[in-house]
Order: structure tokens, then C-alpha cells, then sequence
């Protein structure tokens, strides 16, 4: 089982780093799209009703043809010109503070309250899920359009880096239960280890030209880049513990088996689900 995950794990980060190193910006927006469709019907899959998991199969592949046209039109146009502009106005100005807006309030109460006993359909659920793959998708291709592949790696980084300091403190000192019902792995101690880690990321890669740290010191000053680093890897464990929370109410250990040893594609990209639209709308005020 260890071998098999990092045998995944390998190829996925190869693909990835093979995307982001090739000079066109098509082949991470079809990878950014596929992971997108994926992760859509994994959701939608974990909120309908059973007997109906042809419908997030549909709505999956539609958003993913949508994705597909918009990030086409992003590409070609370059200067956000003419449609493509109106779909990104429309998106940044209006969609993504919403979706935001909904991980910080609504999915971090969810969380908090641990209704693990709930039932697992939800049409409130499959609209946010829609909304807020489409807000992470959208962040990220608009990313790396104009920052570059640096940029959207040391974005990423950030996450990793609070997730490896949370499990390997949780490992060690872990006491106190974050979520018991959620997800009785995760302690408070991680948690605090993990965002400590993003925090000492951000400080760190803020002084390479491009990385995020940077982005985010030269519209907020260290100071203000370090407490948004500590709010991003915050929101990163909202993230995760909102879809062990959708698995719990489903009956589900994983969200698909699409990646042999780690699960779906929902299970890799939850915490980058808020924090994507996140980071974007700090950029974007910073800038």
C-alpha cells in the first residue's frame, strides 16, 4: 500500500512539474480542468441521493466543457479582452468573494458543529461544490496566466508545508482533539505546528522574485503577508476537515478510487479548494 501511494504520488508530481515546465499554458489548464471535472464529481457524488450518481457524472463534464471554453478563451485572448474578460470580471468581482465568503462562514461553522449524523444529500452542498471548484479553477489558471509556474508552485507549497508540519506534529505531540467527530486524527498541536510551517514558508520564499511570499509582501508588507500566511493554512485545514466531514455523512473512507493509494482527486486538492479563491482575492486587493 506504501509503495503503491508513492508511486502515485511520484507520478502526480511528475505531471504536475511537466505542465508548469512546458513554455504554452495549455497543458496545465488541461490539467488544472481535469483535476477540476474530477474533484466536481466526487463532491456532487458524496452530496446526492443514492441512485443518482449520473448527475454529478453530467454536471461534472459540463462544468469541465465550460472550464475548457473559458480557459481557452483566457489563453487566446492574453489581455482579458472582449468575452473572456466579462467571464473573468463576473467571476473575480462577483463569484469568488461569495465562494470566500462561504468557506470562512459556512463551511468553517459546518466543521464546528460536527454533524457527521446529517444526511449526506444536499442540494446546498452541490451548488457550493460547483461554485467553489469553478472559484479554485479560475484562481488558479488566472494565476499562472499572469504570475507564472513559480508562483503557482510556492502558492502550493504553502499548503504542503502546513500539512506536513500538522502531521508530523500531530505524530509527536498531538493531545488535544481538533475535530473528534470530524477527523480524530487531527490535533490542535498539528494544527498550530502546520500553520506555524506556512508562516515560516511565506517569510522564507518571500525574498525569491515571483513566489508568492513576494507577491503577497510587495501588496501587504511581511507583516501583513505572514498573518494572511497563518489565515490561508487555517483555512487549508477548513478545507480538509469539511470533506472528511462530507465523507463521514456519505459512509465513505475515500472520495473515489481514482488515485490508486490516495484515495480521488477531492482528497488530494480539499485544501487548496478554499485557499486558491483566497490567495486570489488577497492578490488582487493587494495589487
Amino acid at each position: 500500500m506504501l509503495a503503491q501511494r508513492v508511486m502515485t504520488a511520484v507520478v502526480l508530481l511528475a505531471v504536475l512539474l511537466g505542465a508548469l515546465a512546458v513554455p504554452s499554458a495549455w497543458p496545465l489548464m488541461l490539467l488544472l480542468t481535469l483535476a477540476a471535472a474530477c474533484a466536481l464529481w466526487e463532491w456532487l457524488r458524496l452530496t446526492v441521493s443514492p441512485g443518482a450518481e449520473n448527475i454529478a457524472v453530467i454536471i461534472a463534464a459540463v462544468l469541465g466543457v465550460m472550464m475548457l471554453f473559458c480557459g481557452t478563451g483566457w489563453i487566446e485572448a492574453g489581455s482579458m479582452s472582449g468575452w473572456s474578460a466579462i467571464v473573468a470580471h463576473a467571476s473575480n468581482n462577483w463569484l469568488t468573494p461569495l465562494v470566500v465568503l462561504a468557506w470562512i462562514v459556512g463551511a468553517t461553522a459546518l466543521v464546528v458543529q460536527g454533524r457527521t449524523d446529517a444526511p449526506a444529500p444536499s442540494s446546498g452542498l452541490r451548488i457550493f461544490g460547483i461554485f467553489a471548484v469553478w472559484a479554485a479553477w479560475a484562481a488558479l489558471v488566472q494565476f499562472y496566466l499572469a504570475y507564472g509556474a513559480w508562483f503557482l508552485v510556492s502558492l502550493m507549497a504553502l499548503i504542503w508545508c502546513a500539512d506536513i508540519g500538522a502531521y508530523f506534529a500531530g505524530k509527536a505531540l498531538g493531545r488535544r482533539k481538533l475535530a473528534p467527530r470530524v477527523s480524530p486524527g487531527k490535533s490542535w498541536e498539528g494544527a498550530i505546528a502546520g500553520v506555524l510551517a506556512a508562516i515560516a514558508w511565506v517569510a522564507v520564499s518571500s525574498r525569491w522574485p515571483g513566489s508568492f511570499g513576494a507577491v503577497l509582501v510587495q501588496g501587504w508588507s511581511l507583516g501583513g503577508a505572514l498573518i494572511f500566511a497563518a489565515f490561508l493554512a487555517a483555512l487549508s485545514i477548513v478545507g480538509d476537515l469539511f470533506e472528511s466531514l462530507l465523507k463521514r455523512r456519505a459512509g465513505r473512507k475515500d472520495s473515489s478510487a481514482l488515485l490508486p493509494g490516495h484515495g480521488g482527486v477531492f482528497d488530494r486538492i480539499d485544501a487548496l479548494l478554499p485557499v486558491a479563491p483566497t490567495a486570489f482575492m488577497l492578490v488582487s486587493l493587494g495589487s
